[in-house]
């Protein structure tokens, strides 16, 4: 069971598990319908009245041919304690240099707090470098089950953006 929340009466919970957790098992699609899985670590701007996420990472070919047909991505986070947090988005590719400077900065800097890395092992380049590739993740649906909760038969709470853009709209 699952209840409708504000983002809001979710946000601490979310910024407290990603911020513990880190790595998170992102989902893509690919064109013929079967699901691919990778360990990565995004970061989120959580303070507003919605989040949205960035991943800083290299524009493979699968990556790329994956979201090219289906822009949707999940986002998992798990840990012993049976905390999890969904977070269901729509990535896109932004070559905007002010964002990238933006990213390059929130990873240093950890987003939310403990979520990050130093990124110039990966790109020495900087965030100009035409190695150091943004996806813009735009959070659709999010989920929280905290463990403690889950075994008093709390239900999960869930967050879903009032719907305004078709691809916001999965359908589900």
């Amino acid at each position: 069971m699952t209840t409708t929340v504000p983002y809001a009466d979710l946000r601490d919970d979310l910024s407290a598990i990603l911020s513990r957790i880190n790595y998170a098992t992102m989902t893509t699609v690919d064109p013929s319908g079967r699901p691919r899985s990778r360990v990565l670590i995004a970061v989120w701007e959580l303070a507003g009245p919605t989040p949205l996420g960035w991943l800083a990472t290299f524009r493979t070919p699968v990556k790329s041919r994956h979201l090219a047909a289906n822009p949707y991505a999940t986002f998992s986070y798990w840990d012993p304690r049976q905390d999890t947090a969904s977070i269901d988005t729509v990535a896109t590719w932004t070559d905007q240099t002010d964002e990238r400077h933006h990213v390059w900065k929130l990873y240093q800097e950890g987003s939310p707090r403990g979520v990050g890395y130093p990124p110039e092992p990966y790109w020495p380049g900087g965030p100009d470098s035409e190695e150091f590739q943004v996806l813009r993740l735009e959070p659709y649906r999010i989920q929280v089950i905290r463990g403690y909760e889950l075994g008093r038969g709390v239900p999960a709470r869930q967050w879903s953006r009032p719907v305004t853009d078709q691809r916001m709209s999965p359908g589900l």
